[in-house]
Order: structure tokens, then sequence, then C-alpha cells
């Protein structure tokens, strides 16, 4: 084998090489959309379970403070 058909596989498998980690980056940067998509999604659905949480406290504590008032008639 001289060293031209040499050169042409090393820039082949340099090629392959190239391809493989293009094809790696894109799978990353969609996967890495997904997840900050999912975390986006994940933020609200959390700031909304807080504000139910604090609803639910309040209800509570009304319907306590509501007791304690027919317990002391």
């Amino acid at each position: 084998m001289d060293s031209l058909e040499q050169t042409d596989k090393d820039l082949q498998r340099l090629e392959n090489q190239l391809h493989s980690l293009l094809d790696q980056i894109h799978k990353l940067r969609e996967e890495n959309h997904s997840l900050h998509v999912r975390q986006e999604t994940l933020v609200v659905e959390r700031a909304s379970l807080v504000a139910k949480n604090d609803e639910a406290r309040t209800k509570v504590e009304a319907m306590i403070n509501r007791l304690k008032g027919l317990e002391q008639t």
C-alpha cells in the first residue's frame, strides 16, 4: 500500500469520525433542548402546586379558626 492509499484511508477514517461526532452533537443538542423544555414545564407545575398548597393551607386555617370560635360560644 502506498502513501497515497494510506492517506486516503486516514482521511476516510477521519471523515467517518467527524460524521459520528456531528451526529452525537445533534443528538445532544436535541436532548438538551428537550430537558430545558421539561425543566420549564416542571417549574411552572411546581409554582402552581405551591399556590394550590398555600390556598389549601389558608382554607384549613380559616376552618380551624371557625371551629375554635364555635367551641368558645
